[in-house]
């Protein structure tokens, strides 16, 4: 054995010693890679002894090259294994800084509850789908041609002074009922119609514990041929004993402009009877103003205030509770 083995033999050993103490000592993956590329890189410690290997004779070279191959894989496996160890340390220290304690209290968050109109909307809407009626809407600015006219009440019709209206500078108003979407839903389809229309109304209605000068309407129409006012009567009798349960319910003759005949609807409750709902089959008039043959189609129209259901079905005492947003009153539903 020569001098130059003897040390390359050496060298080996010390690199193999010295790289397997450093990459135990090593506390960070990047830390790691650094050693990799210093004892096993092209460039690395281990590539510098090997290159002294062209001094060695010839039947030398094999024996320092085995030596090499076993320093070299002795440090690869201490890398892997460090990284490894490394790789499970950072996961469980992630782990340990996620981990939820579920002894611990959560956070309160109360929960949402529907608004009692949304409730009589909802309520309601299910029920006439289920007849077979659409739901649709409209605009809440009308022109006074929707929101009057075309249901049979012109400029100087008497009828006008039963809803206080909120006209605009532009000569339009906010609509004072939903039967302006009755309209607009006959102009575009072709009969037979089954519609429903829910939404906001305004008048100039003083503010007290029954009025408000925004409220809701629910209004239907149904237009075929051969409607009766049987078919109204059946229609409503059906719908308020899915509402309030089946009470007695009463038809009182009464006057629309877009209905002939017309009729109020009383629901007898807690003893004494209460207005709940207006009706009547659809004049003439008005289906003339949208193109239907009046000698070949009939049709019904009711409609009812959101807020008068809502009142007493929850047995509220004022209108303006519904819309204080006063969560003691609201927690309620």
């Amino acid at each position: 054995m020569t001098d130059g083995q003897s040390n390359l033999e050496a060298q080996l050993l010390a690199l193999r010693i010295d790289g397997e103490g450093a990459i135990s000592q090593a506390d960070t993956l990047e830390y790691l890679e650094e050693l990799r590329v210093s004892y096993l890189g092209k460039k690395g410690q281990l590539s510098a002894i090997l290159g002294s290997m062209g001094k060695l004779p010839a039947e030398e070279k094999p024996k320092i090259g085995a030596i090499a191959n076993t320093v070299k894989e002795a440090l690869q496996t201490s890398l892997d294994n460090q990284r490894k160890a490394l790789e499970t340390a950072k996961i469980q220290a992630q782990l340990e800084s996620e981990t939820l304690d579920v002894t611990m209290p959560g956070i309160f968050r109360p929960q949402g509850r529907i608004h009692p109109l949304n409730g009589i909307i909802d309520r309601a809407l299910d029920i006439f789908v289920g007849m077979g009626y659409t739901i649709a809407q409209g605009p809440e600015m009308e022109s006074d041609y929707y929101n009057f006219e075309a249901l049979n009440t012109p400029p100087d019709h008497p009828a006008r002074d039963m809803q206080d209206t909120f006209y605009l500078p532009d000569g339009n108003m906010l609509r004072t009922h939903t039967s302006s979407v009755q309209i607009r839903y006959m102009e575009a389809e072709e009969p037979a119609v089954r519609v429903v229309a829910p939404g906001r109304v305004y008048r100039r209605d003083t503010v007290d514990a029954t009025h408000s000068a925004v409220f809701h309407q629910i209004e239907l129409l149904a237009i075929d041929e051969g409607l009766t006012f049987t078919d109204l009567k059946g229609t409503i009798k059906v719908f308020l004993q899915e509402i309030f349960g089946d009470l007695p319910i009463r038809f009182r003759a009464s006057y629309f402009p877009f209905t002939e005949p017309s009729a109020e609807v009383d629901l007898q409750w807690n003893g004494r009877w209460l207005e709940v709902m207006g009706c009547g089959m659809v004049d003439p008039n008005v289906l003339k103003s949208v193109g239907y043959d009046p000698e070949m189609y009939t049709g019904f129209a009711a409609g009812f205030g959101v807020e008068r259901f809502a009142m007493v079905l929850h047995q509220m005492d004022d209108i303006r509770r519904l819309y204080s947003s006063d969560l003691r009153f609201l927690q309620q539903f």
